[in-house]
């Protein structure tokens, strides 16, 4: 018997490099209203546990007031709706990992803290290859990661017991939410943070390469 039947994938920083077009989206709509702008690279850390989370970490501290806060993120949704597939792809060797996981019959599912349809309209546009039986993004009804209430939701919807389930994603927050409910953690090091970050919130493995989460399988 295979140890791990399915797998769930965090979105962005795991299956796909969200991260120019995200940051771009903040920073246009920040310059808009003459906030400071920040490069892509800070973009790493302030991405990874929701829009909102993302605005508030993007604003100046002097300027997170509720109305302004509310109008930079309804802007930053507006934009980010219109111009996230200009720099977005797959990353390099993500469709041979799915294609193997597919061949081998192992269930497949997606979870991120990104608005829920947005993540739908993700998996739609650039990963529409591969079945998955689940997406699901951030729903008002449900606490983001590393809540576990998203993780265990999908492994119902998998029709498998969390620790047969291994989870694949490239945060503390992705780590914590697996370790929560009782998953196999793997940090994706190809992603948005670090080694050390993804060790101390509890990876039990990381891989520096899609394909070698196979090896696990």
């Amino acid at each position: 018997m295979k140890r791990f039947s399915s797998v769930i994938f965090d979105l962005d920083g795991t299956l796909l490099d969200t991260l120019e077009d995200l940051g771009d989206a903040v920073n246009r709509v920040l310059a808009a209203r003459g906030f400071p702008t920040h490069p892509i690279a800070s973009y790493r850390y302030f991405v990874g546990d929701g829009s909102a989370v993302l605005v508030e970490r993007a604003l100046p501290a002097s300027a997170r007031s509720s109305e302004i806060y509310r109008e930079v993120l309804a802007a930053f949704l507006a934009d980010y709706d219109q111009s996230w597939k200009i720099k977005t792809r797959i990353y390099d060797g993500i469709p041979e990992m799915l294609d193997s996981l597919t061949a081998q019959g192992i269930a497949m599912s997606v979870l991120s803290n990104k608005p829920h349809p947005f993540t739908v309209e993700c998996v739609r546009e650039l990963l529409s290859k591969w079945r998955f039986v689940s997406v699901l993004g951030l729903r008002p009804e449900v606490p983001r990661k590393p809540d576990p209430a998203g993780a265990l939701e999908t492994a119902q919807l998998l029709g498998v017991v969390p620790e047969r389930i291994l989870y694949l994603g490239d945060s503390g927050t992705d780590m914590k939410t697996a370790v929560a409910a009782g998953m196999f953690p793997v940090g994706a090091l190809w992603g948005f943070r670090t080694h050390e970050e993804l060790m101390a919130n509890g990876a039990a493995a990381v891989i520096q390469h899609p394909t070698e989460l196979l090896a696990f399988l």
